[in-house]
């Protein structure tokens, strides 16, 4: 099955806390959340683990955002737009912003 959002894409959030903010996947679950850099920080409280020489205290890191609540950064207008698949003439499927019917990454 072909993801319309992959890992590296740059994205823009289109709903909660952190709408309009823009970043870079970091990983894709197969649950549909997404892990984005900077995007949905919480804070962590983290138990000391002297044996492993981790210290312990109130970190940040990216929490899953679900798949629905991004959309793909579109370059050319600088803006999120949806993202459909195109099947080419030798049979490979790509991925191509919907409202100018252009490659993606291309």
């Amino acid at each position: 099955m072909a993801a319309k959002i992959r890992r590296e894409d740059e994205i823009v959030v289109i709903a909660g806390k952190d709408k309009g903010r823009r970043g870079k996947v970091l990983q894709v679950r197969p649950d549909n959340r997404v892990l984005v850099s900077g995007i949905n920080l919480v804070k962590k409280h983290m138990k000391a683990n002297p044996t492993l020489g981790k210290p312990g205290g109130i970190i940040e890191k990216e929490a899953p955002l679900h798949i629905s609540n991004i959309a793909l950064l579109n370059p050319e207008h600088d803006k999120a737009d949806r993202v459909g698949f195109c099947i080419n003439e030798d049979g490979t499927k790509t991925r191509v912003f919907r409202s100018t019917g252009k490659e993606v990454g291309a």
